[in-house]
């Protein structure tokens, strides 16, 4: 039997609802056969990265534990993502969901379909901050300081609803 793996996921809403997108897709990984012990961050709301003719983001991390391979629960994600209307029309474009695996445990992935860790998570306030409601003392194998990143970024959000 494989081994329980510790994963962060990202995610984010900003069409149709974002808040209720971002609450539902955290119910249905949390309900998910090959995941348990969900925990959900707070949840923010950010400016979009990329193109700023679209409405702000609605954004979280999710916790949890699964004994999946790093490319079976990406494809859970895009599955979850399609179920919500995931539509790629342009990069960093407005969506009604995105989910990003983020840390996979220790694991560094780097193939076509997947990097983890997630290669921009470090700039990003709106997964750094959300990230520290989970493990505030999170430690990278490559050396990289967490406190330092997060201090580095500006608290460029603003709080809706304290973490469950």
């Amino acid at each position: 039997m494989k081994a329980w793996v510790d994963i962060y996921i990202g995610l984010g809403s900003n069409l149709d609802q974002p808040l209720q997108h971002v609450q539902q897709a955290f119910h249905e990984l949390a309900q998910h056969k090959h995941l348990r012990n969900a925990k959900l961050s707070s949840i923010y709301q950010s400016k979009p990265v990329g193109p700023q003719d679209q409405p702000d983001f609605i954004n979280a991390v999710a916790y949890a534990q699964t004994q999946l391979g790093p490319h079976d629960v990406l494809d859970v994600l895009q599955g979850l993502e399609q179920a919500h209307g995931r539509e790629r029309i342009r990069h960093w474009g407005e969506r009604s969901l995105d989910l990003d695996l983020l840390l996979y445990g220790n694991a560094q992935i780097h193939t076509p379909r997947l990097t983890v860790p997630h290669a921009h998570m470090l700039q990003r306030s709106f997964v750094l901050y959300p990230l520290a409601d989970l493990v505030p003392n999170l430690c990278f194998d490559n050396g990289l300081n967490f406190s330092r990143e997060l201090n580095a970024l500006s608290f460029d959000l603003e709080l809706v609803q304290k973490g469950i």
